[in-house]
């Protein structure tokens, strides 16, 4: 119950922060949703907040934009990102 609210959080806060990472990579949501591997209108939908991303897609996000050095330094000023996902990484599933 609390992992899955956690991952709510998570999920909401890199939602709002999509155009922003994604701008300062220079790339199209196509491009974003080639890498990720979702379709570009389940890109588009999430970033609009028109649907929910699942975790798995949120996984990816996370893994892309944390290894590229130009996005990894914004991923890390995102207020308790970090804290969040190690605890729903340490915490058993219930």
């Amino acid at each position: 119950m609390i992992n899955q609210q956690i991952k709510s959080e998570l999920m909401e806060k890199l939602r709002v922060e999509l155009p922003v990472l994604r701008a300062r990579l220079g790339i199209s949501q196509e491009r974003a949703a080639e890498i990720i591997g979702i379709s570009r209108q389940t890109y588009n939908a999430i970033e609009t907040g028109k649907r929910e991303m699942t975790w798995p897609i949120f996984l990816s996000m996370v893994a892309f934009f944390q290894n590229n050095e130009q996005t990894k330094p914004m991923l890390d000023q995102i207020s308790g990102f970090n804290e969040k996902l190690l605890k729903v990484i340490e915490l058993p599933e219930n």
